[in-house]
């Protein structure tokens, strides 16, 4: 029951700034999270550690081992990217605006209102208060926009919106681009490159005390325009995003309409100048060598990285536009389906969190999804009057059931054979039956009196379950056709209901809060579990009750039951998903989907101070006009205003769970909240574990294994440690006959890694016939987790069949290349073999004497016999496929 989380798919990106780190790690922010998708490996994570409220600026260390995160409420958190951990927490009194690490990570510059803090970066040792304000710069007269640092880590340049710089490229907001130069009082140059002492700052106690300084330092130079400006004639669109590249000197620039352009400078040369959707662009980035462009889109959930040389895209995700509102997982738990109010459906690799196809042929939203028994058949049904299914191998629509009239369809089942399809309505109150191999209308069941949000067949039998809002769960009998077999009454709204996985009990969940189980076979009551108490949690701005004395949102919309049937998730329009024990009906745990304060009803008492005449200060729009369409206005505050009925609540989200899916492997299951589709795994691979290292595990303890003849020990604690390196160091020592025993010892969590070992051996080493042998081992004992964790396994897997290919391809390149040079070779080495053959055959006979002649023409042996033998004598003759033999008598006069 230990399941932590794992991942979040459906939204790649909800605002902020994403930034490439390195050259192949891409980091966004979603929501109150952070995900990292690994460009090369072609897999994202989202870390478990959360924000306050949504994250509106983030900054990675050169190296790539920290990140800073500051959210809207201004609490910044110091994030350990390899570890998943947070390792420091600070506040700022003012929103931050900007944030950017020194080339040498050992500062970090932070843009707080109208000041520049330069903070001194934390390491990896243990402090009281690791962050240390080194100096603080309050010379900008507007908000502090944007912060760059020069290459040597000893200038700063920051933009404001009303401060001058000097020897940069200024781009403003109503689409023009300067480039400035500042010049000194004798008319040489100044700034950057004259080594002075630093300019006294105010905010600095130590600068305040020394009073001698120079009469040139902190004197303003003469500011003039060195070129005339460039415009990039977007009007009436206005600058929402851009990035400098210093190496190549390239400018990006991303526009409120959706148009990005890429320019040479300083001759302003546009390179290219595209369009990626409608709606403004809100972040654009480099990476650190200059090919590839990340963009993103915060209202649309899109986030692109585009190879701008060779035009083609390295990554192009885009999540739902509005909530998900349905899950399904496939047979084989590597595939998750997902639909939403878009009229879309998304289906995502588990493993990878990458959505591979989206199909768009719904005019509705969708209400339902439901995976084949063959795991290539997706079924799904929307409120557009069609259930759609959909091929996995040809991503194609092969069939879509319809009815005489028009009607909405809010649930779907399919029985264990696949030959039935039923869809519940919305409006009719019916459940229409279909063929699955014909697309044919076999059957309308009627009786229900209310919506029929529920529906499934029994895993044992065929009997079909429908709960409605009419207080009712009806059985039918669908194959015999004789309408509803039996009815189990209830007190309030049945909301939904499920069969446990063996069809001997069946759970509902009514309007009252409450869980109820069935037998259907006898259709007796078993027992009931009381969850208000347990869900209730969380007061929207706009309540005038409490959240206890509350009783909107106490009810269970998601059941799900687990692979085994001993204990059932339960989720609401509520922040938490309840976990019961089936058999003794008690609360195993409670999930927190989240802690984002961005969202409504995640806090259970509302602050008195932001309680006004008017109602609530968060309900008073107070924001300049001008602000909303900049870049301090991309997270996804605004895109509520779109979904019905959130005008009153300001567009802010309310936290709800739509949907509860586990996985048939029962090791993880899948939540469809507004923050997107959290994915919860019991799985070990995908949480670090501390107590894998320890204090003896060290490179000098690897060593020592080795000495000592220990191969497994060393290989498993070079695997802890994870450094390349020693991986291979360990692989190359290990002796041929001990490969199978030491392959066999290998847990399955270090195969991955291992497998990319191999591959890169297979490039470098000369020991091909070794590493062969190693793959081999490794496939025969690991075969079946392989084939069961193919998709996880797919990038490792894949880089060792491409190399063993280009392997194989070289050596039959160089045989082809010097078939002639060794075809004289191997002549020489089928005569060495013949007459070994000959010679033993001879000694085999036990003659006398032999002896052996080279003559001139070829190879001739004459062999003496006893006084009762002959004389044989036998002349080869040697040509160019091979040898010709022949035998002939000779006279006891021949050659001794």
């Amino acid at each position: 029951m230990n399941f932590r989380f794992q991942n979040l798919l459906g939204a790649p990106y909800r605002g902020g700034n994403a930034i490439i780190s390195g050259d192949s790690l891409l980091i966004s922010p979603i929501g109150n999270r952070v995900s990292i998708t690994d460009l090369t490996k072609s897999q994202t994570q989202t870390l478990p550690c959360q924000t306050s409220s949504n994250i509106a600026r983030i900054a990675a260390s050169p190296d790539a081992r920290f990140l800073v995160a500051v959210d809207d409420n201004s609490r910044l958190l110091f994030i350990n990217l390899r570890r998943r951990a947070v390792l420091h927490r600070m506040s700022f009194k003012k929103p931050v605006s900007a944030l950017a690490f020194s080339p040498d990570g050992s500062l970090v510059a932070v843009g707080v209102g109208k000041l520049v803090q330069i903070w001194r970066s934390p390491g990896f040792k243990k402090e009281f208060f690791p962050f240390q304000l080194v100096r603080t710069f309050a010379d900008c007269e507007g908000a502090v926009t944007s912060l760059d640092w020069s290459p040597d880590s000893d200038y700063l340049l920051a933009g404001s919106r009303t401060w001058r710089v000097c020897g940069v490229y200024t781009i403003s907001r109503n689409g023009s681009i300067f480039v400035w130069n500042c010049m000194g009082g004798d008319g040489g140059s100044g700034g950057f490159g004259k080594e002075v002492s630093e300019p006294p700052s105010p905010g600095t106690p130590e600068q305040r005390a020394g009073g001698n300084s120079d009469d040139n330092v902190g004197e303003e130079g003469e500011m003039e325009l060195s070129k005339k400006k460039n415009s990039f004639d977007q009007t009436p669109a206005k600058l929402t995003a851009c990035d400098y590249h210093r190496g190549l000197d390239l400018v990006v620039a991303g526009f409120s309409n959706g148009v990005f352009g890429l320019y040479q400078m300083p001759d302003f040369v546009c390179i290219h100048l595209l369009s990626i959707s409608k709606e403004k662009i809100t972040t654009a980035a480099f990476n650190r060598l200059g090919n590839w462009l990340s963009f993103g889109c915060a209202k649309l959930g899109q986030l692109l990285v585009w190879e701008w040389r060779s035009e083609s895209y390295v990554l192009k995700q885009q999540g739902h536009y509005f909530d998900v509102n349905c899950l399904a997982y496939s047979p084989d738990s590597q595939l998750l389906a997902t639909g939403a109010d878009d009229n879309k459906i998304k289906v995502w690799t588990v493993s990878s969190g990458f959505c591979f196809v989206t199909f768009s042929e719904h005019t509705n939203a969708v209400t339902a999804l439901h995976f084949m028994p063959s795991n290539n058949c997706l079924l799904s049904a929307s409120l557009d009057g069609t259930v759609r299914a959909w091929d996995l191998f040809r991503y194609r629509n092969f069939r879509t059931f319809t009815t005489p009239s028009s009607r909405q369809f809010v649930s779907l089942a399919s029985d264990q054979s696949g030959e039935v399809i039923c869809a519940g309505t919305l409006d009719s109150f019916e459940i229409f039956v279909w063929s699955m191999k014909t697309g044919r209308l076999l059957d309308v069941l009627s009786g229900h009196e209310g919506p029929v949000h529920g529906l499934m067949f029994s895993p044992s039998n065929a009997i079909l379950a429908s709960s409605s809002w009419d207080k009712t769960v009806r059985l039918w009998d669908v194959f015999e056709g004789k309408g509803a077999v039996e009815t189990f009454p209830h007190t309030h709204d049945v909301l939904t209901s499920v069969y446990r996985p063996d069809g001997k009990q069946l759970a509902c969940s009514t309007l009252d809060g409450q869980i109820h189980f069935w037998d259907p076979l006898d259709g007796v009551l078993m027992y009931s579990i009381e969850g208000r108490r347990d869900i209730a949690g969380g007061r929207l701005m706009t309540d005038r009750r409490s959240a206890a004395n509350s009783s909107s949102g106490k009810f269970f919309t998601s059941l799900c039951y687990s692979a085994d049937g001993s204990y059932i998730l339960a989720g609401g329009n509520s922040k938490y998903i309840c976990m019961y024990d089936v058999s003794d009906q008690v609360l195993l745990r409670r999930f927190q989907i989240t802690n984002n304060l961005s969202l409504d009803g995640v806090l259970d008492f509302l602050n008195s101070k932001n309680m006004t005449e008017s109602g609530p200060l968060d309900l008073i729009d107070d924001d300049n006009s001008d602000e909303d369409e900049g870049i301090s206005k991309q997270t996804r505050g605004k895109l509520g205003y779109d979904l019905p009925g959130s005008i009153p609540n300001r567009g802010r989200p309310v936290i709800r769970t739509k949907c509860l899916r586990i996985a048939p492997t029962g090791r993880s299951w899948a939540a469809a909240t507004t923050e997107g589709v959290l994915i919860y795994s019991i799985d070990d691979s995908f949480v670090f574990d501390p107590t894998d290292l320890d204090i003896d595990v060290t490179p000098e303890a690897v060593d020592t294994a080795l000495s000592e003849d220990q191969y497994q020990r060393a290989l498993l604690l070079s695997l802890r440690l994870n450094e390349d390196f020693l991986i291979k160091k360990c692989i190359l020592a290990v002796q041929p006959a001990d490969i199978p025993a030491v392959a066999s010892s290998v847990p399955f969590r270090y195969l991955q890694r291992l497998l990319e070992a191999f591959s890169d051996l297979m490039e470098n080493c000369p020991h091909l016939e070794f590493i062969l042998r190693w793959c081999q081992e490794l496939c025969k004992t690991h075969g079946q987790s392989i084939q069961q964790n193919s998709r996880s396994l797919l990038p490792a897997l894949r880089s060792l069949q491409k190399a063993i290919t280009r392997l194989h391809q070289d050596l039959a390149d160089t045989w082809n290349r010097n078939d002639r040079m060794m075809t004289p070779c191997f002549t020489n080495l089928r005569r060495h073999s013949l007459f070994t053959s000959l010679e033993n055959e001879i000694r085999r006979k036990r003659y006398a004497r032999a002896k052996l002649a080279l003559p001139l023409g070829g190879w001739r042996i004459v062999s003496l016999a006893s006084d009762r033998h002959k004389l044989q004598q036998r002349r080869w003759t040697s040509k160019s496929a091979g040898f010709v033999s022949s035998s002939a008598k000779a006279t006891s006069s021949a050659v001794i």
